[in-house]
């Protein structure tokens, strides 16, 4: 049998520095390589010192740094992982962290088998991705900005009394306040605009992001998933952008785990304790599942949105989304009638509804 010459590299990267350990086969304690900068070519230089791409195992922490150098490093051909920080083993009486420590427990980890490795997103995918939050981010500074704005009209005595704010009417009420001062008159008049540049800023994005979906390869993914109650076009491609290849996840069990849906568990001998939901996951897609689970407080009904988002799908695939919709519009009444809070029955609604996506 050929003994086994796999060199095991861990890699702390950070913005200007990269910290190299090695662990070589056997049970030999790691060492420590040294520290490069941020360079490509600097960290190349270091690891042709360690031996061929061939013989390296690679891994590195998911961050800030993205997967940029796992794509390069795999392009030139070297196995290399992005680790899911939250399930690295930690010792409870460590209390101790540097780059060279953080380098040398991964090459230890990832030679004992003890990492959990991320799914490296293709790049296409992650520039979706990186769209739909950024349309997110979009929304959130909207919201903020038109809080700014009630805020000040609410310090002057300036309440609107129609049933829905930012529509047709909200604005021609607005267009009719004053103040005394023209300093107030300025600020109010900056703070509209501030609604008005991030609401167009949304509306930019929403679309950008619908052009970008259409030659997307999971574009009929898409699609499929909006024949679902409460997922609409932006929901959709959200959840798409982010889960990726739905095949990786080989049980529902383990969807529901990465989107965090699960509840906590402290259970010792008989004992068995549940929590709150771990949260522990996606928390872009498990707020779209939490959201759309508010839909089926409703009896269950084909609308008109539905209709249309239904038209030219499969048979099978309109099947499937009706059922889900009976099947979870029952659960909502049922929970309802035994008395469970909302926000809990909407969480669960979310688990059960995330296996339909």
């Amino acid at each position: 049998m050929d003994k086994d010459s796999t060199i095991f590299v861990g890699l702390d990267v950070h913005k200007d520095s990269i910290a190299i350990a090695a662990a070589d086969p056997g049970r030999e304690a790691p060492r420590f390589v040294g520290t490069v900068g941020p360079k490509l070519a600097e960290l190349l230089k270091a690891l042709d010192r360690l031996g061929d791409a061939t013989q390296l195992r690679l891994a590195y922490e998911a961050g800030p740094t993205g997967y940029a150098l796992a794509r390069s490093l795999a392009a030139r051909g070297y196995a290399c992982e992005v680790i899911a920080v939250a399930k690295i083993p930690r010792r409870p009486g460590d209390r101790i962290k540097t780059d060279r420590r953080d380098a040398l427990m991964l090459a230890r980890y990832l030679r004992s088998g003890e990492l959990t490795a991320v799914a490296i997103p293709d790049a296409r995918d992650e520039a979706i991705r990186d769209l739909s939050r950024a349309r997110e981010d979009a929304v959130r500074a909207r919201h903020k900005a038109r809080q700014q704005l009630k805020a000040m009209l609410l310090r002057h005595g300036h309440r609107y009394s129609g049933k829905t704010a930012w529509t047709a009417a909200h604005e021609r009420t607005l267009a009719q306040i004053t103040f005394d001062y023209p300093a107030q008159n300025l600020a109010f008049a900056e703070y509209r605009w501030a609604v008005r540049d991030t609401t167009d800023r949304v509306e930019r994005l929403t679309q950008a992001l619908r052009q970008q979906v259409e030659d997307w390869r999971f574009a009929p993914v898409v699609r499929a998933i909006m024949a679902l109650r409460g997922i609409d076009f932006v929901a959709a491609a959200i959840i798409i952008s982010e889960l990726g290849d739905l095949a990786r996840f080989e049980h529902p069990k383990q969807l529901m785990s990465f989107l965090g849906l699960v509840p906590s568990e402290a259970s010792t001998g008989d004992s068995r304790v549940q929590g709150k939901i771990t949260k522990t996951g996606n928390s872009h897609v498990r707020r779209i599942l939490i959201e759309s689970a508010w839909a089926y407080r409703y009896p269950a009904r084909m609308s008109r949105d539905l209709v249309v988002r239904n038209q030219g799908l499969p048979q099978s695939i309109q099947a499937i989304a009706w059922k889900a919709q009976s099947r979870l519009c029952h659960r909502y009444r049922r929970f309802t009638i035994r008395g469970v809070h909302q926000n809990k029955t909407c969480v669960a609604i979310a688990r059960q509804a995330a296996p339909a996506v």
